[in-house]
């Protein structure tokens, strides 16, 4: 008889499990968070973010949280399709936040006209394409790498690393802007103050007439060249994603020390260097960090060279869905840094992040919505070296661009 009691209770538990779980499925959301990406082919990792959110909260279609849509490839020729389609996901009553990752050109019209039609819906950009006083006229919060504080921070890790020169590689036309010429001018002042000698190398732009494969070639021919020049010692930077492979590919054969990318990911340069595939680690990053580590580790690159361990467009996409629900939630405020930091933490175990508001050059102005941030660099068979923790002095927030 309590044999039999026994089995009816659990009989009924069961049932009672069964039950619950099936009402939660049924419940719905009850709001809504948009989430604007890029496709596959133009930024997988921003639309692997997306997809981590789907994961977490479901999608709008199965009655769960997010509504993800990409924006076209060729945004450029497309910007009121891509407008229009922002604006559209403010139709949604649900619709209490829209994230854009990355905010490509247009993206302060859209939210602008979302504004106007729904100013109870919160606007959060990623990596903007806009100039700063223009994406700081539409956007709850903005979010950018932090190319001042990284100015610094890369040649400090770099000596970190027993480098002795530092060689900066770049062309004309990224030299030309103001984020990418200002941190260049902040890298060779670093490296002064540390005692690292600082040498500029020009690499063909992969926009101009040899095109990517042209500049490929360049660098898979060139590097070793500047290894024999500089010396095994030497750290290495690149500002051109598309050249940073074959950059890592022969620094792995020749030496070198290598901090991080222009825009840190281990996916950056990393796996076509390696000969890595990672499709079944896709969107895992502790698995895609340990798999691109041990291959690094058996080219004898340990602690020599570095990225950041998880993606900075997938940790972006779903730092800001995360970021927002806790503010729709009352959990987290919109001008709260330690909130920002928290929500990015949730998709970095191990990593920390820092930052700081964008600070206008030509009037000395603090802006209260646009953030420059970074993480700690992870260096292969050695760990995170602790740049988050280091204070990067006053003075490199002061130093322009030079005038090329």
């Amino acid at each position: 008889m309590k044999k039999m009691s026994k089995l009816t209770a659990l009989f009924m538990a069961l049932i009672f499990t069964l039950a619950s779980a099936s009402l939660f499925a049924q419940a719905k959301a009850k709001f809504h968070i948009g989430v604007v990406t890029g496709t596959v082919s133009q930024s997988e990792d921003d639309l692997r973010g997306a997809e981590r959110l789907i994961k977490d909260y479901g999608s709008v279609k199965t009655g769960g949280m997010i509504q993800h849509i990409t924006y076209p490839d060729d945004f450029m020729s497309q910007q009121e399709t891509y407008i229009s389609s922002v604006v559209a996901l403010a139709d949604d009553p649900l619709m209490k936040a829209i994230i854009v990752n990355q905010a490509i050109p247009g993206t302060t019209e859209a939210f602008k006209r979302v504004r106007a039609k729904r100013p109870d819906i919160l606007l959060l950009a990623g990596e903007p394409h806009e100039d700063p006083l223009v994406i700081q006229s539409a956007a709850d919060l903005a979010l950018s790498a932090d190319f001042v504080s990284r100015g610094y921070l890369i040649p400090w890790a770099a000596k970190q690393l027993g480098a002795k020169s530092f060689v900066h590689i770049s062309f004309a036309r990224h030299m030309s802007y103001e984020s990418l010429g200002r941190r260049r001018a902040i890298m060779e002042e670093a490296c002064k103050d540390l005692g690292i000698k600082f040498y500029f190398e020009t690499a063909p732009d992969p926009t101009g007439d040899i095109g990517m494969p042209g500049a490929q070639q360049f660098m898979l021919e060139k590097v070793p060249q500047w290894i024999e020049k500089y010396g095994k010692d030497a750290a290495f930077f690149c500002t051109n994603d598309g050249e940073t492979e074959p950059l890592l590919k022969q620094m792995l054969a020749y030496g070198g020390i290598f901090v991080e990318a222009d825009l840190p990911s281990p996916l950056m340069g990393y796996p076509g260097a390696l000969g890595l595939d990672l499709s079944k680690e896709a969107g895992d990053f502790p698995a895609i960090l340990k798999k691109v580590e041990s291959a690094v580790i058996a080219k004898g690159g340990a602690g020599r060279f570095g990225t950041w361990a998880f993606s900075y467009g997938y940790t972006l996409t779903a730092g800001l869905g995360e970021f927002a629900k806790n503010v729709i939630e009352g959990k987290a405020k919109k001008d709260s840094l330690k909130d920002v930091f928290a929500a990015l933490g949730k998709f970095t175990p191990g990593a920390k992040w820092n930052g700081a508001y964008y600070v206008d050059m030509g009037t000395g102005v603090r802006a209260k919505n646009q953030v420059l941030i970074y993480m700690d660099t992870y260096i292969f068979g050695k760990g995170f070296l602790p740049t988050t923790a280091q204070t990067v002095p006053e003075k490199y927030y002061k130093i322009q661009m030079k005038k090329q």
